[in-house]
């Protein structure tokens, strides 16, 4: 019902910028909150930033300074900034949306993204 479609990971040098985009569509009523989780290999899943569709944000600390999360709520797409990358950054970056479909208000389901993969050579 609902399809979020990433792009922008690539391989960067340390010290390096990359911006994701993550467009949704289908049958969307609301888009709560939209974010981006990292798998990096042999660990968890983690959570790099989020933002509200009131535009509140947070953030991982380890990329606090360095990642900027923004929205477009008129296109449904959540971008993210990453300036100043790091080896450590390098995983597979997933896009998140907690959604309000036409069929299911006023419930939420989750979606995610296919991922994208960054590197970040040292």
């Amino acid at each position: 019902q609902v399809q979020l479609v990433e792009s922008g990971g690539g391989l960067v040098q340390a010290g390096g910028s990359l911006r994701l985009s993550c467009a949704a569509s289908g049958n969307i009523f609301s888009i709560d909150t939209m974010g981006w989780y990292r798998q990096a290999p042999g660990k968890q899943r983690e959570l790099v930033a989020g933002i509200t569709s009131g535009g509140m944000r947070n953030y991982a600390d380890s990329v606090k300074g360095r990642f900027a999360i923004s929205r477009d709520n008129a296109k449904n797409t959540v971008y993210l900034q990453m300036n100043s990358l790091k080896p450590e950054d390098t995983g597979v970056y997933y896009c998140h949306a907690i959604v309000v479909t036409t069929f299911s208000r006023p419930l939420k389901d989750t979606y995610w993204g296919q991922g994208t993969q960054v590197t970040v050579s040292s």
